[in-house]
């Protein structure tokens, strides 16, 4: 059989995609690059919001042509399996197998008979498996918590992916992130929907920031976390960071509104002068820290005056980046049932003025960077551009003349220019190049 998955959604997915593909190369199954190609077709969906639903749907209805053409089996996964809208498409277009994220390891058990197989419960084997990227892979995420506590009034990840927040074994995350390093790995990042709350579940087990110090001491140059919530973050985790060489300085804290009346609609545990202690805390340990956040805008009951609280919010916090989104409405949340939706032409007119404000911010905080030199990730060429691309250990995308590197590997580089959105650099040296892999045969 031959198997191919394409994948929505968060770094948490393309990690769940990489246990897919081990459990199916472990059955013999081969993994081809192309639908044209498969006899399996799985697809891992994402439910947080509406368009990554519709992608899916359009996506399933080209691949049951192509079932009705050739017979492939279609598999559907991920957060949008897990809900009843999901299970509603699965039935429209015809899906084979339906797994929820918590289910993934039982593919093997879906490919034993010739009947639909739709499992959504929660195995725990699935935090007892060790996913490893492909050989010669620089970067790869290591799943440390699954399931999310919180019950923001908008958010269908408790439904998805669990309302219990459930650790994984240290001892399990550590094994990983040893054979990550010698594997030559130079990037880990460890996920969760909430990484703050590791441990919290397990009085045996380390708290987050004493599992940061320990993942940090384990070898692996550089290590990232996605993702906090403000309520979590606290004083001992900044401290870990600041003290473990290894953790990048590089901080992913979502607000997602800076108006108290809205964050209440929200159901974030948290206020804006809690959110902004919470950033005096981490400026204070991490003068050089690089901040990005999540913001929706056009929230249910967002007034003109909450959205310039946002705005001025932004202004306080002085963000690197951030990820902005309108809001899109999730059956089966409490904002879906209890809250009546802005009209769309108002949540395109405010996510206008928060792109120009985080343009603003972002091109001045870059330009900051101009003279300096920082470290690397770079993955490969950019597509027809004459340009290599990467990351710095701020998580900036830097670009390099291509010409000036041997390929994917760490890099010292001098930054040159800056856009809101990228650094421009020249290599100063080379720190780190993989082995070329060993020919088969």
């Amino acid at each position: 059989m031959r198997a191919h998955i394409i994948t929505y959604g968060c770094q948490m997915n393309e990690y769940d995609t990489h246990l897919v593909a081990s459990e199916l190369a472990s059955l013999g199954v081969q993994m081809v690059g192309s639908v044209e190609e498969a006899d399996l077709v799985l697809v891992n969906t994402c439910a947080v919001r509406g368009k990554p639903v519709e992608k899916v749907k359009s996506l399933l209805g080209q691949l049951r042509k192509e079932k009705a053409r050739r017979g492939i089996l279609i598999g559907m996964m991920g957060c949008l399996a897990q809900l009843e809208e999901g299970q509603e498409i699965a039935k429209k277009f015809d899906v084979d197998i339906l797994l929820g994220p918590g289910a993934l390891t039982n593919i093997a058990e879906a490919l034993k008979g010739h009947e639909r197989f739709w499992d959504l419960a929660f195995h725990e084997e699935i935090n007892e498996r060790i996913v490893l990227p492909p050989p010669g892979a620089l970067s790869a995420h290591v799943a440390i918590i699954r399931g999310c506590n919180h019950r923001c009034t908008y958010c269908v990840v408790p439904s998805t992916r669990g309302g219990v927040e459930v650790s994984r074994p240290p001892e399990i995350i550590l094994k990983e992130v040893e054979l990550l390093r010698d594997r030559g790995v130079v990037e880990v990042t460890l996920l969760g929907q909430n990484v703050n709350s590791y441990g919290r579940d397990n009085p045996d087990y380390p708290s987050f920031a004493e599992l940061l110090r320990r993942v940090g001491e384990v070898g692996i140059p550089r290590v990232r976390f996605l993702t906090s919530h403000p309520v979590n973050f606290t004083e001992d985790i900044v401290k870990a960071i600041a003290e473990t060489p290894a953790i990048t300085r590089y901080i992913h804290l979502p607000v997602q509104s800076g108006s108290d009346r809205v964050l209440r609609r929200m159901a974030r545990e948290y206020r804006r002068a809690d959110y902004l202690k919470r950033i005096e805390t981490i400026r204070k340990y991490l003068p050089d820290v690089v901040l990005s956040t999540d913001i929706i805008v056009g929230f249910p009951g967002e007034t003109e005056a909450d959205f310039e609280e946002t705005l001025s919010l932004y202004d306080e916090v002085g963000f690197d980046h951030a990820f902005m989104f309108i809001y899109s409405a999730r059956p089966g949340t409490p904002a879906y049932k209890h809250f009546e939706d802005l009209p769309r032409e108002v949540k395109v007119e405010r996510l206008k003025r928060l792109i120009e404000k985080q343009k603003e911010w972002s091109l001045k905080k870059n330009r900051a960077w101009v003279g300096r030199e920082v470290e690397v990730l770079i993955r490969g060429r950019a597509k027809e551009t004459g340009f290599a691309e990467g990351h710095d250990r701020g998580n900036h995308p830097v670009l390099v003349a291509a010409d000036r590197v041997a390929g994917p590997g760490l890099y010292r580089v001098r930054v040159t220019e800056a856009s809101p959105h990228l650094l421009f650099g020249e290599v100063v040296e080379t720190l780190f190049r993989p082995e070329p892999l060993a020919a088969a045969g």
